[in-house]
């Protein structure tokens, strides 16, 4: 059997180790995470107990080309049992063997159809193809034209936090307030008597903030907001992950936060800072007063992927379009992801981008463009992009998966079924991939589109469709 690893790690590993030219396998789960136990009298072997939480590593090994695949045709016939709902609505699928890249099942997979945040695993394999995983956003304060004035000026750091910087933290790595401190050092040294005038640069991006792809219901509910090229977490209201409104103006919100701890820092040495935060820029050649960088690419697209957080796709969208010399604009970054996942071998001619996180339903992309990226970052030899397969969000454990396999019917996916999510009000997708009963690891698509009012049986069935890979021997 190719999944091999110690009684001691059963309960605590999950992670995904990715090798070159090769995939490993994830260990299987010994029972449910909720399903209720029969009380024993004796203690329960920590082998047998269910998982509870994530580890970086795990005792696996990675499958080979002897392993036995599942049989196409009883492959078919249990995931065509599974890939129906009542009412309205088709399914589109494709399943492939990772090693080998051979389709085992497909249905309907060239069809184009808006995969909802599954489409959030190309923007992520797009970025980490167009930048180095360990890059990393500055957020700096330069001095202004005039005297006393202080330039806020955005480098794509849309995860910041108001107060103080968290290098333990993704979202939070760089805070305002450890900035304006910083920045009141500066000033002090340079005897500046004030008052000290704030003003925000988020020229890095260009052409409209918001798209006409996206419905003002979807704004209005928060689901997305204007974008800029600086925001305090997401552009979130309050900190975190939502749901809850956004602010209509991330970078100015952002700017006003850093005056408020700009001012606090001042206090004490007797500068005054305005009240009113405007846009403006620095003169050309400014060195910085201070300066906060974000947590590395690499970490922003696994919180991206874990959160589905439409606003850090969007930006990291236009960061890959600035760094490929193109327009940081939403068609630039629609145009290299697009070109990026082509270059890594993805057919995308007939591909179409409504936006670059799943919000917009103007999108067009099968099944089979999926499942054919998820094999190439399953074997391919670029760590960074290898990366994006190990951060996807794991059954019942982890990300938007958390809640779901933990039924009885499923819940022995738990654990091996990575994937993201996509929900949309007619569409429900998984992309991603699982290790069956003999060591092959299989990526899969499934997409259920044209519901109306069964999303949730049409999520069931999806959620179904990947347990069956994950239990297969199907021989």
């Amino acid at each position: 059997m190719s999944r091999m690893f110690s009684g001691t790690l059963l309960a605590l590993a999950f992670a995904v180790l990715l090798v070159p030219l090769a995939c490993y396998a994830l260990p299987p789960v010994a029972q449910s995470l909720t399903e209720p136990r029969v009380q024993r009298a004796e203690v329960v072997p920590r082998y047998q107990q269910a998982p509870v939480k994530l580890k970086d590593s795990a005792l696996v090994t990675a499958p080979k080309a002897s392993d036995p695949m599942p049989d196409v045709e009883q492959l078919a016939r249990l995931l065509d049992a599974e890939l129906a709902v009542e009412g309205s609505g088709t399914f589109s699928a494709v399943v492939q063997d990772a090693l080998t890249g051979t389709v085992l099942y497909e249905r309907d997979g060239a069809t184009g159809l808006a995969p909802a945040s599954s489409l959030k695993v190309l923007t992520a394999a797009a970025a980490l193809s167009a930048m180095d995983g360990d890059t990393r956003f500055p957020t700096a304060a330069l001095p202004g034209e005039d005297p006393g004035t202080v330039v806020l000026r955005g480098g794509g750091d849309v995860l910041l936090t108001a107060g103080d910087s968290d290098p333990e933290s993704v979202a939070g790595h760089a805070g305002l307030a450890t900035l304006a401190e910083q920045t009141a050092a500066a000033l002090a040294a340079k005897e500046t008597a004030g008052p000290v005038k704030v003003l925000v640069d988020d020229s890095l991006f260009t052409g409209p903030a918001l798209s006409d792809a996206w419905g003002e219901a979807d704004v209005a509910a928060g689901e997305i907001a204007p974008i800029h090229s600086l925001a305090v977490s997401s552009a979130w209201a309050e900190e975190g992950t939502g749901p809850g409104p956004r602010v209509g103006d991330a970078a100015l919100s952002a700017g006003e936060s850093y005056r408020t701890a700009l001012a606090a820092a001042l206090a004490p040495k007797g500068i005054d800072v305005e009240l009113s935060v405007e846009r403006g820029t620095a003169p050309a050649g400014a060195v910085a007063l201070a300066e906060v960088r974000s947590a590395p690419l690499a970490e922003q697209v696994d919180y991206m992927l874990l959160n589905s957080d439409n606003y850090l796709a969007e930006v990291l969208a236009r960061l890959s379009a600035a760094a490929t010399d193109r327009e940081a604009s939403f068609a630039g970054g629609i145009e290299t992801v697009k070109a990026e996942v082509a270059a890594l071998g993805v057919d995308a001619g007939a591909m179409v981008l409504g936006d670059t996180s799943g919000l917009s339903g103007e999108t067009s992309v099968s099944a089979a463009q999926l499942t054919s990226l998820m094999q190439i970052l399953l074997t391919t030899t670029d760590p960074d992009l290898r990366a994006v397969a190990g951060g996807l969000p794991v059954a019942a454990l982890s990300g938007t998966l958390a809640g779901r396999y933990d039924e009885t019917a499923d819940s022995a996916a738990a654990g091996i079924v990575r994937a993201k999510t996509g929900t949309l009000l007619a569409v429900t997708a998984l992309t991603g991939y699982a290790a069956d009963a003999d060591g092959r690891v299989l990526a899969f698509t499934f997409i259920a589109s044209g519901l109306n009012g069964n999303t949730q049986q049409a999520r069931d069935a999806v959620d179904s469709a990947a347990a069956v890979l994950a239990g297969c021997g199907c021989r």
